[in-house]
């Protein structure tokens, strides 16, 4: 089973999501480590080759953007509520910084 690493604020962002949401989070997160998908998921290739973005529908709209591809690691790119249709581009930007990131400290 691969280790979880949270880039930037991650982790404290996830403790922030409502109890069922985060639990339901680190089910999917579980998986993800253990080599299968989570419940609910989507690539995310505007980001990066292999990024995949965790949906949540609990108590509002949740999005987890990470990347499993990497031979260490999940690489856990970004956690945040989603209040649009469309995912804001600062949030794109902000994971798009840390997958750049993760290329210096592995």
């Amino acid at each position: 089973m691969k280790p979880l690493k949270f880039i930037g604020s991650c982790l404290d962002d996830l403790r922030h999501f409502p109890t069922d949401a985060r639990r339901q989070a680190g089910f999917d997160l579980n998986a993800v480590q253990r080599g299968l998908e989570p419940t609910d998921w989507r690539p995310m290739s505007i980001i990066g080759s292999g990024i995949c973005e965790i949906r949540i529908h609990i108590s509002g709209e949740w999005r987890i953007i990470y990347i499993a591809k990497l031979p260490d690691a999940v690489y856990v790119l970004h956690a945040f509520q989603k209040k649009t249709q469309k995912t804001r581009r600062e949030d794109i930007e902000l994971a798009r910084r840390r997958y750049i990131q993760i290329g210096d400290n592995r």
